[in-house]
């Protein structure tokens, strides 16, 4: 095991009635309180007016539109706003793209500077507008990392950032703000939340034992509800489980000790800034793909996967192909179309992805640029 330090600041707000503390949460921060939406989910859902219910005595602004990839050129309008209303607390009401945008304006409100600038140079942040979060979709574990992807449209760029300094004060988690997901929306998150595990979990780390059986179990859990609630969406105790895995699969505790991957996220950054595919759909396509290239460098790993996993049993190569194969059709199960020919995507800028992605060496054991062009190929 690698030696680490660990911190994790947020506060998380767990259960039915979560959101009727929020009130008392926001109350030490000051009475000025700038709500952060993605399109109109929260509207319909009836999340927005529970929302409202409890910041009667707050001062409140609000702005509307974060997209599902969230694009700078938006962000730039927010915070405009933010400066404008000079709010004690940003509150981010939506799934990982509203509040990765959040992250990103309350990073950017100190700086003087432009929003991509800060996205590209983190060191820049020295102090942050606090944030909260009230989380709708179950998917990114944004509400209790300090992580943020962003999109620069006009450039075809996505790229990831961190700073310490916008992990949110806290985050309430009612699973029941999950139920207006559609099941492709559902199933969609049920692979975010496995690939970020498996970024971190496909490691060659030796002796982590504890992280591989956090790692594992997290996997398990949804191999074993994903396809149920995709068929029953209302049920509060599998969407509970869901949202609970989506926080500790991206919250630190199973990275703590361990090398990570990301070469699938990385790739998948450059589909999203190209074709705006939704992210789990990319991250479904790619991860198969990603496996199978990356399966000699993580031999002894895959094995483990596929053994404790997916309890298969046999030799090595043997097992480590099927893995591969579960892994597909679990994801395809989940109802995802399974290749990029179905997003409308082609081989037009593969090369220009891969010429991008080569230089920055992604993933743990640094993929060539023809291992990217396969990984993308054999997605087509």
């Amino acid at each position: 095991m690698n030696d680490f330090t660990f911190k994790n600041p947020t506060k998380i707000i767990f259960g039915k009635d979560s959101h009727l503390q929020l009130a008392e949460e926001l109350k030490g921060y000051g009475k000025k309180v700038m709500l952060i939406f993605g399109k109109n989910s929260a509207k319909k859902s009836g999340v927005y007016s529970k929302v409202l219910d409890q910041l009667k005595d707050l001062e409140i602004k609000e702005f509307w539109g974060i997209e599902p990839n969230p694009r700078v050129e938006t962000i730039r309008k927010a915070l405009t706003l933010a400066k404008d209303f000079k709010p004690n607390i940003l509150l981010a009401v939506g799934g990982g793209s509203v509040i990765d945008a959040t992250k990103l304006i309350s990073a950017s409100y100190y700086t003087g500077s432009d929003p991509w600038e800060v996205v590209n140079d983190a060191n820049q942040i020295t102090k942050a507008l606090p944030l909260a979060t009230v989380l709708t979709v179950a998917a990114t574990g944004s509400e209790m990392d300090c992580y943020s992807v962003i999109t620069n449209w006009s450039e075809h760029k996505k790229n990831s950032w961190e700073s310490t300094l916008v992990y949110p004060q806290f985050s309430i988690l009612n699973p029941e703000f999950t139920y207006s997901l559609s099941a492709l929306q559902t199933a969609y998150g049920i692979v975010d939340i496995y690939s970020h595990v498996l970024e971190q979990y496909m490691n060659t780390t030796k002796n982590a034992l504890l992280q591989d059986r956090w790692a594992e179990s997290i996997i398990q859990t949804l191999i074993e509800i994903g396809p149920k609630v995709i068929k029953d969406l209302d049920n509060y105790n599998l969407r509970a489980n869901l949202m609970y895995c989506s926080t500790m699969a991206l919250n630190g505790f199973i990275s703590m000790g361990v090398s990570q991957d990301w070469a699938t996220h990385n790739i998948e950054h450059e589909l999203s800034a190209f074709y705006d595919i939704p992210h789990g759909a990319g991250l479904a396509v790619l991860t198969p793909h990603w496996l199978n290239e990356v399966k000699s460098q993580k031999h002894d790993k895959m094995a483990q996967y596929a053994r404790r996993v997916w309890g298969l049993k046999g030799e090595d190569d043997e097992v480590i192909i099927e893995a591969i194969a579960k892994t597909y059709d679990f994801f395809f199960d989940l109802g995802i179309a399974m290749s990029l020919k179905d997003y409308g995507i082609n081989d037009e800028h593969f090369k220009d992805m891969s010429d991008r992605l080569t230089p920055n060496k992604i993933g743990e054991i640094k993929l060539d640029q023809q291992q990217i062009l396969n990984i993308l190929n054999s997605s087509l």
